[in-house]
């Protein structure tokens, strides 16, 4: 505990000396980290591939390839970020003119999850440093491979007093949630979640919190029904269905059942043969106990394509299950693993009230050439991002921000949105004081007309 107490008060004191706060050195900073990025690509991708079983380019698709291109444009528009920004003052505060200044708030603790560990750990961390922040970084323990490896790459062009990596478990996520950062920024489940808030409602400590959630997939009759299977199969598939924005279910119209499943088939195929949990570019579950929950789950319903597991191996083929209901337990928690319940639908309007049933989400896809029905989604179903015709991808663009809503989370990221997260706007008044209107000072008398005009 005192060793954390000691790394949080040198950050703070390295803040308060005011070297973050130039432009010259944020883009300095984020320049360092490119270039540690490029220089650790093969060392992160093989870490990536020990930890979780991602092939180099799904770890490159998801995770290294993204923050380059959310440094690249953080660095291209952070001065633009920066500057105060001019806004109109009434005419009862002449002379004066109003501006918003932006300022970093000092240090972020960063808590980051396992199943994208580079990705949604440096993200956050991007977002702090162009913000002017210093930062502590509290990786998983269940993808020490990356850990290690980003622990090494951090150290080796950030000081300490900058940025700063805590290995460890829960031991050491309690020991720094006890202290009083300045922004928690955390990426996980809601049940944790609430703990993360709780402890930061002690020092009023305002939080990040990127969720999950049981995150629908609905397709309509109009539907190109093989580049849906195929992007569904895609979405569900990617880091083995371990993804806070995997598609969880699937509504699909009755009729449609028969043949979904089998473009779904034959895109599973297509991606990884015969035998998926053979394939080496298929990844895998990240432990045992994952493993058995979802094997557990597999029990629910009934398999319409897919089922088949390899425990040494801990993995599970891309799953369609059927016969399963809103109170199956399946449909209970957020699924995090390739099996996706396939639930028919006669109307819209009963796949709406489905949705409805269950917490907002961090997610939605739609697939549809209805764009009635595309619109109507829009303005009904609430979530924190998502895709019309496509899955995931909404979150690879820097310049939509990222977060969910209600029980999937609070607050955003990515690009401005996480600069802007990062950054508390001071709200500045300046008066001159060549002129001194007396309007404003008492006695009021009979100014109280006079007041009321001025104020529309």
């Amino acid at each position: 505990m005192r060793e954390y107490e000691e790394i949080l008060s040198r950050q703070r004191a390295y803040f308060c000396e005011g070297h973050t706060r130039s432009l010259s050195f944020r883009l300095r900073q984020l320049s360092l980290l490119q270039n540690a990025l490029h220089a650790c690509e093969p060392a992160l991708l093989e870490a990536l591939q020990a930890d979780l079983g991602k092939a180099p380019f799904e770890g490159y698709e998801t995770e290294l390839g993204l923050l380059l291109e959310e440094l690249r444009f953080a660095k291209k528009n952070l001065a633009s970020w920066m500057k105060p920004v001019r806004v109109r003052t009434s005419l009862l505060h002449a002379p004066s003119k109003s501006v918003i200044v932006k300022e970093p708030l000092g240090v972020v603790l960063i808590l980051s999850p396992w199943n994208y560990p580079l990705q949604l750990t440096i993200a956050p961390l991007i977002a702090a440093l162009a913000a002017g922040n210093c930062a502590v970084v509290k990786p998983s323990r269940y993808a020490p491979k990356t850990a290690a490896v980003m622990e090494k790459m951090l150290a080796s062009c950030f000081p300490s007093e900058l940025v700063c990596v805590v290995q460890g478990g829960r031991e050491e996520n309690e020991a720094l949630l006890s202290l009083r950062f300045d922004h928690i920024f955390f990426t996980g489940s809601p049940r944790v979640g609430r703990v993360v808030m709780r402890a930061a409602a002690e020092h009023l400590t305002p939080v990040t919190l990127e969720l999950g959630g049981k995150s629908p997939c609905l397709l309509d009759e109009t539907a190109d029904l093989a580049v849906a299977a195929r992007r569904i199969a895609w979405g569900k598939s990617l880091n083995a269905g371990q993804t806070c924005v995997a598609p969880d279910y699937l509504l699909v119209p009755a009729a449609m059942m028969g043949a979904f499943a089998k473009a779904f088939r034959k895109a599973v195929r297509r991606f990884y043969g015969d035998d998926p949990v053979h394939n080496p570019e298929y990844p895998c579950i990240v432990t045992d106990r994952h493993f058995e929950r979802l094997s557990g789950l597999m029990e629910n319903g009934r398999v319409l394509y897919g089922g088949r597991v390899d425990a040494d191996l801990r993995k599970i083929e891309p799953t369609l299950l059927t016969g399963v209901t809103l109170e199956s337990p399946v449909m209970q928690e957020e699924i995090f693993g390739p099996l996706l319940p396939v639930l028919p639908y006669k109307s819209v309007e009963e796949a709406f009230g489905i949705i409805a049933r269950l917490e907002k989400p961090l997610a939605f896809y739609l697939f549809t050439k209805d764009k009635a029905l595309a619109k109507r989604a829009l303005l009904e179903v609430p979530f924190g991002g998502g895709c019309i015709n496509d899955t995931v991808i909404h979150l690879s663009n820097p310049r939509l921000p990222f977060g969910g809503v209600g029980e999937s989370g609070m607050g955003a990221y990515h690009g401005k949105k996480g600069f802007d997260t990062l950054t508390h706007e001071k709200s500045v008044l300046i008066h001159s004081a060549k002129l001194d209107i007396p309007f404003r000072y008492p006695p009021y008398k009979d100014k109280l007309g006079m007041l009321k005009k001025l104020m529309k």
